[in-house]
């Protein structure tokens, strides 16, 4: 007959050692950010077939997303504001995960800062592309 598993042992040894940190935190945020655009894709879609479709159909994408009968959406700025962070976010992880694939930043001290660098970059691009929309369009 087998021998009952000691229960004190971990199933996993490396889970009592392990600590969270930015790398493991932008890897997960890569995948979420990833599924995230899936939704922007429909958005996408949505927004250019309202486009081929016509003024009316535009129209209404458009007042969906920015004003419903005179008022500011919230809900369409926030879904489009987090979009675009989701882009500039899954953007920079992903070409921070290319210079990992050829061999680079393997080390610890630039493997965090470059993890905290797609955080600061994904904050500011996001900031920087609605400053130029919202400043360059003067009816929004």
């Amino acid at each position: 007959m087998p021998e009952a598993p000691n229960k004190a042992r971990p199933l996993s040894p490396h889970i009592g050692i392990w600590k969270w940190g930015p790398a493991m935190t932008v890897s997960i945020v890569h995948r979420a950010t990833g599924t995230g655009l899936t939704v922007g894709m429909v958005i996408f879609a949505w927004w250019l077939n309202a486009l081929a479709s016509g003024p009316a159909a535009y129209a209404g994408f458009v007042d969906l997303f920015t004003y419903q009968s005179g008022k500011l959406n919230l809900v369409g700025w926030i879904v489009g504001v987090g979009l675009t962070f989701t882009l500039f976010q899954h953007m920079a992880s992903g070409v921070r995960h290319l210079f990992m694939d050829a061999g680079d930043n393997f080390a610890l001290g630039p493997n965090k800062a470059t993890a905290w660098m797609t955080f600061a970059f994904s904050v500011l691009a996001t900031i920087a592309f609605w400053a130029v929309i919202l400043l360059g369009n003067s009816n929004v």
